[in-house]
């Protein structure tokens, strides 16, 4: 008896979709002669479905959506994650569960024991955890059920754990041989094998089998790489799915071997359909169909061109040129080229006038007090405005193209280039995005190499160079990481760096600073360990340093 791995990309609160796309995988499964078939955590309401579970409607939609996935999967068991009421007469009122049907019925329900709350998580503010665990029998197995977090928590690898309680432990403590992981684990770089080296730490340890089944798809900022595998009692990987697209899998739980399908290989091409994929569904499931974004000549914008591109269609995506009197003409034309290269619609508006326009309006208010960041910053809020008109009357969103080393620093303008509907790249430092503008070109030339040559420039005012304000990327993007993610004072990052100690705490100052800003900015993907957004909450009125 084969089991089946249903690794599905789903929409928060389409029940009748996921429903619908839980019922024909588990069809097409029992069709190949599988006898269960695991889906991902939450799969029926999707995930993270956030304050959504407040809702006693939205609850009592995963009840009906899980009585009609009962109703028609007879003939095969089907494992999928859903929202149930808690039993408890205090705390929260509902639990992430892992419902088993079996013949049409509701036969086993385990809930999520390990709720985490760090980073991007929150799910002690939504779900009560679970008491008490059980096994079932499949195939003369004792099966060890456990949801995402309640993996996570190995001794042997962790080397300090965050929960007191090893849900795995106990299972397999209680005649369990062999672990099902029903996950909504989010993408960054590196994942992928820290997930599989976390888990055959379980599996090897242990001496058990080991299968997970993660969600596939984007959701507001985070990405969801699937990547779904099974792991031998020695840590082989002897099943596998795809990576950042829908899969179904099978394998034979007795031989433990089964199919070993292609991933995506590599940190940058990893990165970029991480991007792709969640570019594609924000646009998807936020109901667009078309994205309008500026196109600079600048690197930046020519890879959020190229993700949009490849996500919804060079027939959907619009580049508009926005030259000013300090536009260099080589940038103009590395717009057009770029648009020509990748078959998108161009349309050039020059802010000359507009901006002239601004500056006599504000001359009498100024008096004669010399131009300074503000007029370069006006240039680009008249860009952001036409941007987002052009959003009004036609209804693509406005993608916006800062990358993260802009973003940590404040080197970029509300209202103006930070203006959109999705920030693509906002969780890409600026070093990675040579790498990918590389990456895209090795599959076919599309960026100009005059747009990856050109030293870096916002063109706001004559012959201006980002490292008129900024160290060179390079070194900025070594003390963002240590500072950011890492959490380094700058005394550290100096000393380890050989960097200069006035740079770095100038570096973390900017950083500090630019708070207010981030908090302001359209959603972003998040590809690395720690993203600006949910997975990062600092105050903004804040005197710490």
């Amino acid at each position: 008896m084969k089991i089946a791995l249903g690794q599905i990309n789903t929409t928060i609160g389409d029940f009748s979709g996921n429903a619908g796309k839980i019922i024909a995988f588990a069809q097409r499964a029992r069709a190949a002669g599988a006898g269960l078939i695991l889906f991902p955590e939450l799969a029926i309401c999707g995930y993270p479905p956030r304050d959504l579970v407040e809702r006693p409607s939205f609850v009592a939609h995963n009840q009906e959506a899980l009585e009609r996935i009962a109703r028609e999967t007879r003939g095969i068991a089907v494992i999928c994650g859903v929202v149930t009421p808690a039993e408890a007469e205090t705390g929260k009122r509902v639990m992430n569960s892992a419902a088993l049907l079996r013949d049409g019925q509701v036969a086993l329900v385990q809930s999520k024991m390990l709720l985490p709350t760090y980073d991007v998580f929150d799910e002690m503010r939504n779900f009560a955890p679970a008491q008490k665990q059980e096994l079932f029998s499949f195939c003369g197995k004792r099966m060890a059920l456990t949801i995402c977090e309640d993996a996570w928590n190995d001794k042997h690898f962790w080397p300090r754990r965050l929960y007191g309680l090893d849900p795995v432990e106990e299972l397999l403590r209680a005649g369990g041989n062999f672990l099902l992981n029903i996950s909504a684990s989010p993408f960054w770089v590196g994942k992928r094998e820290f997930r599989q080296k976390m888990l055959g730490t379980v599996a090897h340890n242990d001496k058990v089998p080991v299968v997970m089944v993660n969600l596939v798809g984007g959701n507001d900022s985070l990405v969801f790489d699937g990547s779904s595998f099974v792991l031998a009692p020695d840590g082989r990987v002897v099943a596998q799915g795809k990576s950042f697209e829908e899969d179904l899998i099978f394998f034979d739980p007795d031989a433990l071997a089964g199919d070993l399908h292609e991933q995506v290989e590599g940190e940058d091409a990893s990165a970029y359909s991480a991007l792709v994929l969640g570019t594609r569904d924000y646009c998807r499931k936020c109901g667009f169909t078309q994205v309008t974004m500026g196109l600079s000549g600048g690197i930046d914008s020519a890879l959020t061109a190229c993700i949009a591109v490849d996500a919804l269609g060079a027939e959907n995506v619009l580049g508009v040129s926005m030259p000013s009197q300090y536009s260099s003409q080589g940038s103009i034309e590395d717009s057009r080229a770029l648009a020509a290269n990748l078959g998108i619609r161009f349309e050039v508006l020059p802010i000359g006038e507009l901006f002239e326009a601004y500056g006599n309006t504000l001359r009498p208010a100024f008096k004669d007090m010399p131009e300074d960041v503000t007029e370069e910053n006006i240039q680009s809020r008249i860009r952001g405005t036409l941007l987002m008109a052009h959003s009004n009357k036609f209804g693509g969103i406005v993608l916006s193209t800062g990358n993260k080393s802009e973003l940590a620093v404040g080197y970029c303008t509300l209202y103006g280039d930070m203006a959109g509907g999705l920030a693509v790249i906002s969780d890409v430092p600026k070093t990675m995005v040579y790498r990918l503008a590389d990456y895209v070109n090795s599959q076919a030339p599309r960026i100009p190499q005059a747009t990856i040559q050109k030293p870096p420039s916002a063109e706001l005012r004559p012959d201006q160079k980002d490292t008129d304000t900024l160290p060179a990327y390079e070194i900025l993007d070594r003390v963002l990481e240590d500072y950011i993610e890492d959490l380094k004072t700058p005394e550290q990052i100096a000393q380890e760096r050989g960097f200069d100690p006035a740079l770095v705490r100038r570096v973390v100052c900017m950083v500090d600073r630019a708070e207010y800003k981030r908090q302001q900015a359209a959603p972003g993907l998040k590809i690395t360990e720690k993203a600006f957004g949910l997975g990062r909450r600092f105050p903004i009125a804040a005197k710490y340093e």
